[in-house]
């Protein structure tokens, strides 16, 4: 069977935009391939954190997975901090990868422009630079054929290749070749007052995103004040409409009805009820999972029993690729 690995870092609480670009898709895949899951609380680190908080979050997000379809136990969901390969291979991949390919990085040019001091003065973390580097590491080590991914990490799995390509020829038959599985419809979801910005955990003014756990009622508010146009036109164009084009994407991958269908069941209707109709479907959707949510939540020792338990077995199966890197390299 073939492999997949994918991980989300446990800062802030999750978005609608996670589940639809990312955790939909573990769960559309998980019947189909062996998956490894993991909560990326090492890349966590790389922007500033509360460590109560993180311990929180990264307990919140393994309940969350379990409440939005993920199986737990046909899947191993594990703590990437549990996993010490992780870091292990980073120094040696990152001995592998070179300064030109990760200052070409567009997120992490995206990233330098809020770590400015209102001096002028810049104070970026370096983990912010290497994060690329940890994610070739958090795939390699695996050897996963695929990685489910949006569309802006689609140039961090590219670096991964490469940096697999470079070993390979220099050391032999290392790692396998990831490809990046990205998503149709709804790889990037927007944020709802500024649709020309990924909609994100981290973004300044919170209601234009959709938390997993807001309040159903709040959600409904937010997707009712969601920025549009005035072009009174239903239609999906994210140049001209990237607003309601936004608003046709959730609503198409929430539903899974085409975006071409919504477009003619909305034809002759205007905004209005395009927004009352998404505010309904996002506040039913967001109460049902948390329903189960807290259901699972409240048994955290089931939780840690089955993180220790994968724990366990990736620890095993990561150790022997690293002792293989170890031998090739002369390490060992």
């Amino acid at each position: 069977m073939k492999k997949i690995i994918s991980g989300i870092q446990p800062t802030n609480n999750l978005t609608i935009g996670n589940y639809i670009g990312a955790i939909k898709q573990f769960v559309d895949l998980q019947n189909k391939y062996e998956m490894y899951i993991f909560v990326a609380d090492l890349h966590a680190l790389s922007v500033s954190f509360d460590p109560k908080t993180l311990l929180q979050n990264k307990l919140k997000l393994v309940a969350s997975y379990q409440a939005l379809g993920l199986n737990l136990k046909k899947n191993t969901v594990f703590y990437q901090s549990d996993i010490p390969a992780h870091t292990s291979l980073n120094w040696i991949l990152t001995c592998h990868t070179t300064m030109g390919e990760l200052n070409r990085m567009t997120q992490f040019k995206d990233k330098v422009a809020k770590f400015v001091l209102s001096n002028g003065t810049t104070m970026i973390p370096t983990g912010i630079f290497m994060y690329p580097v940890l994610m070739a590491s958090d795939i390699l080590l695996y050897d996963a054929d695929f990685v489910p991914i949006g569309a802006d990490q689609k140039q961090h799995t590219e670096l991964t290749r490469n940096i697999a390509v470079r070993m390979n020829k220099k050391y032999g038959n290392l790692f396998k070749i990831p490809e990046p599985l990205i998503t149709k419809n709804g790889a990037r979801i927007m944020d709802l007052l500024d649709p020309t910005i990924k909609m994100s955990k981290s973004n300044a003014n919170e209601k234009g995103t959709i938390f997993l756990l807001d309040d159903p009622k709040d959600a409904y508010k937010k997707i009712m004040g969601a920025k549009t146009d005035s072009l009174s036109k239903i239609n999906y164009d994210i140049t001209k409409q990237p607003g309601v084009s936004n608003l046709l994407t959730i609503y198409s991958c929430i539903t899974d009805i085409s975006i071409q269908d919504l477009i003619k069941k909305y034809k002759n209707k205007n905004y209005g009820a395009l927004k009352t109709d998404l505010a309904k479907i996002i506040s039913d959707f967001l109460s049902s999972f948390q329903s189960k949510y807290k259901k699972i939540i409240f048994d955290k020792n089931n939780l840690e029993e089955i993180l220790n338990k994968n724990a366990k077995k990736c620890i095993e199966l990561t150790n022997n690729k690293l002792i293989q890197v170890y031998k090739a390299i002369g390490l060992i």
